[in-house]
């Protein structure tokens, strides 16, 4: 199903999205509901379709996509949820919705794409009020150890993350920590 442009675009757009989401409410099938995520995450990259996917409630449903086991449902989901992210309303519903804990948890993923997701959304969810979570020292860290890795583009935006959303005295302090957590390891048992 395609929308016609025109006068009438707007509404054939906010029908098409709507059909998408009961599609997704409706079906049983994991495989479906996998291909309705990665449309509607395509769609969230789109700044005309904004405005509908919040009516839709859409960044709720992203977020509810963060806690499955399914890997697909939370890297369709997390990369639905970096698009969206750019808006301040859908920020704002992140931010208030517990987000940037879910956004965390996904940092741990095997999957780079919901990796690199994870990390943009975080960037985007950067306020004066959310920053003190967001730059957090375990954080901070991750984005560390991302910032030695041998992928160029985790490493890079790892690197960006530390550049652009933190102090150079956070930066320094955590990376102090890490060297602690690390010296610590190799302090030898005592011996019976």
């Amino acid at each position: 199903m395609m929308w016609r442009s025109g006068s009438s675009g707007g509404s054939d757009r906010f029908e098409y999205l709507q059909t998408l989401v009961t599609e997704f409410q409706d079906t049983d099938s994991d495989e479906a509901k996998e291909q309705v995520l990665a449309n509607l995450a395509n769609f969230a990259y789109d700044p005309k379709n904004v405005e509908y996917l919040r009516e839709l409630q859409v960044t709720d449903l992203f977020l509810d996509m963060l806690t499955e086991e399914n890997e697909n449902f939370v890297e369709f989901g997390m990369g639905g949820l970096c698009n969206l992210s750019m808006d301040p309303e859908c920020r704002d519903v992140v931010l208030q919705s517990d987000g940037i804990r879910l956004v965390t948890n996904c940092l741990s993923s095997r999957r780079e794409e919901t990796v690199l997701s994870a990390i943009t959304t975080l960037m985007n969810l950067l306020t004066p009020v959310s920053r003190s979570q967001i730059t957090d020292p375990a954080i901070l860290q991750c984005m560390l150890r991302f910032s030695l890795s041998e992928s160029p583009r985790l490493r890079n935006l790892a690197t960006v993350f530390l550049q652009d959303s933190c102090s150079e005295e956070q930066v320094a302090q955590a990376q102090q920590q890490m060297e602690g957590q690390q010296m610590a390891v190799g302090i030898p048992l005592p011996k019976d």
